[in-house]
């Protein structure tokens, strides 16, 4: 009798001691298969704001790594170059995106990670007969010394300036290009756009439309947003405004896509930048027809 109950008590310790094991297995967390260390742990939200170029590829991989990580949400706001980057650097945002070179101020607040290269493709309506100006000529143009279409071979057309707001980091990269740009006796920079022949558009997609829609315009966009059944790019200095020549460097008009970061960075938006840098996320980039980093 006394031997059967302890045969009961052995066999009752090893059930309990096996229940006991099986509970730590079942109660393990675990990252799903093939995401990154720690990913299933992310929760959040973040704030990248800035370039309007960039903000379609920046909302692409934003809404790709959310189907990744559920409980993150991403906030995208297309608002200039100049306040996404100040953004990053007073904390008001996680993220801010630039489509310039960032200057030396704002890289002692800030940190910039290049996302990809793109192009800045010159624009004109789809009936002009002009297809290629000199970069002398641009700059020549947008000052106002050139001011109708028959001085460049094209028809009896007065030329009418599509140009960006200030702060969009499209016009900064386009008028250092062209040389359109000047320092003043304070030693700040002033642009050479003649802003009183122009109509000033606040997205890459309204100097786009209003391109399209007006023969005698000219205006610049992001190469990635460029949309050939809508308006027609240039060729510049005789060479066309594609990723080939921006890579070997023959086409001037090119700049950087930066991601930057400030003071506000935590555990979500390093995730996110590591994703947008990844392969996964220069996958997303080319996709997107701009130039990836890697």
């Amino acid at each position: 009798m006394r031997k059967k109950s302890m045969l009961r008590m052995l066999a009752l310790a090893a059930a309990a001691a096996l229940l006991m094991t099986g509970c730590a297995c079942g109660g393990e967390t675990r990252a799903p298969e093939g995401a990154p260390e720690g990913a299933g742990a992310l929760s959040g939200e973040i704030m990248v704001t800035g370039s309007t170029s960039a903000e379609p590829l920046v909302a692409a991989l934003a809404d790709l790594f959310m189907e990744e990580h559920a409980g993150v949400s991403i906030a995208v706001q297309g608002n200039g170059s100049s306040a996404g980057i100040r953004a990053a650097a007073d904390g008001s945002a996680q993220l801010g995106m630039s489509s310039r070179e960032l200057n030396e101020e704002e890289k002692a607040r800030t940190t910039a990670h290049t996302l990809c290269m793109d192009g800045i493709a010159v624009i004109v309506n789809k009936e002009n007969a002009v297809t290629n100006l000199t970069k002398e000529q641009i700059s020549a143009i947008f000052k106002g010394e050139i001011v109708n279409w028959k001085e460049l071979g094209g028809a009896d057309e007065e030329i009418l300036l599509i140009s960006r707001e200030a702060g969009s980091g499209t016009r900064d990269a386009f008028e250092e290009s062209c040389g359109l740009t000047e320092k003043n006796e304070a030693g700040n920079t002033v642009s050479l756009t003649d802003e009183s022949r122009a109509l000033i558009a606040d997205s890459t997609n309204a100097v786009s439309t209003t391109v399209s829609g007006k023969p005698g315009a000219i205006g610049y966009v992001s190469l990635g947003s460029y949309d050939g059944n809508l308006v027609t790019a240039v060729d510049v200095d005789g060479v066309a405004c594609t990723q080939e020549n921006i890579l070997s460097g023959a086409y001037a008009l090119a700049r950087p896509f930066l991601l930057v970061a400030g003071s506000a960075s935590e555990e979500i938006s390093e995730a996110f930048l590591q994703f947008a840098l990844s392969e996964e996320g220069q996958a997303v980039v080319r996709e997107h027809k701009y130039i990836a980093v890697k």
